[in-house]
């Protein structure tokens, strides 16, 4: 018989409170009658209907009130938005990060490859950030494939919001940003203008419904190609004059599209970054289609414009004053 061989790691000793929970003793040492049984004797604790809702209630408008400051907004929570979030929380735990994006699901176009197919084409060198996050692909030579976009939206979209410096309001719409002058006289971004979407959405049916507002001395843009609420930014840096006109999205050209769109990712105006499809509409570039690379490089990039900004600036109370 061989030898008996001590574990590589110590037992790990179960809490006071864990052992209670799976004893059925609530936090106050109540006992409730549970049963985890898949032969038809399963039982649940107990609940009254309103500690559910003093239970989201709670901790969502404790968020609201927490990120009524940030220290950056992302706007738009597809695949440039998301790889952007996923940099700039691991880069810099100390940010708190706010994610607003208008739809009920996040992931934007990022659930599908083209045509409503379910492969993801990313061509390299972004198949990196793929190999970060541990998603398969498939190697093609000059690009990869995953076997289905759901694959990498799911996966980063869990990695971003396991995160403690970030949350996320979806279903929730940027109405209009906040421009205000700055410390050297010029008319910055300091911020965003919020509503639920479903308001949003009913202005022309409805009496006044007044937004709520988000301050961060750095916002960061991925709504991306015109649409409903595409290109959201572009169209309001025209309409206030910080824009001349869009540069309107050309014609699709995967070659010329990609690189356009990474290398371009900026600070378009005081406070405001750029990425992902919405530049192809401030700038006039291609469109590449249903390939994947440019969005998570874009949003990379992003996040790094985003540090180099902070790490330059004083902020005060999500206020840039020198």
């Amino acid at each position: 018989m061989a030898p008996s061989v001590a574990p590589l790691t110590p037992e790990i000793q179960e809490s006071p409170l864990l052992l209670a929970k799976k004893n059925g003793l609530s936090n106050n040492g109540t006992q409730y009658d549970v049963n985890e049984s898949y032969d038809g004797d399963y039982r649940f604790a107990p609940i009254e209907e309103a500690q559910v809702s003093r239970a989201m209630i709670k901790r969502y408008f404790n968020m609201m009130y927490e990120r009524a400051v940030s220290d950056v907004v992302i706007v738009g929570a597809g695949s440039a938005g998301l790889s952007c979030a996923y940099h700039l929380a691991k880069s810099r735990p100390d940010l708190k990060i706010t994610i607003i994006e208008a739809g009920v699901a996040p992931g934007g176009g990022a659930w599908l490859g083209g045509q409503l197919m379910t492969p993801m084409v990313v061509r390299k060198p972004a198949d990196r950030f793929l190999t970060e996050l541990g998603v398969p692909f498939e190697d093609e030579g000059p690009f990869v494939v995953v076997k289905h976009a759901a694959l990498f939206t799911s996966t980063v979209l869990s990695k971003v919001l396991a995160m403690p410096n970030v949350v996320m309001m979806n279903a929730t719409a940027v109405e209009d940003l906040i421009v205000r002058e700055d410390f050297q006289g010029r008319q910055r971004i300091s911020g965003v203008v919020t509503n639920w979407t479903l308001v949003a959405l009913n202005h022309d049916t409805q009496s006044c419904m007044d937004p709520n507002v988000i301050t961060a001395p750095v916002i960061i843009s991925a709504t991306g190609h015109d649409g409903p609420m595409g290109a959201f930014s572009a169209k309001r840096l025209v309409s206030t004059g910080l824009l001349k006109e869009l540069g309107n999205m050309r014609g699709l050209d995967m070659n010329r599209a990609e690189p356009a769109i990474v290398n371009g990712t900026r600070e378009v105006v005081p406070g405001l970054i750029m990425t992902g499809m919405e530049l192809s509409e401030h700038d006039g570039s291609n469109r590449m289609g249903p390939t994947f690379g440019a969005m998570m490089a874009s949003g990379i990039k992003a996040a790094k414009e985003a540090m180099r900004i902070l790490d330059s600036a004083q902020v005060v109370d999500g206020k840039i004053v020198g």
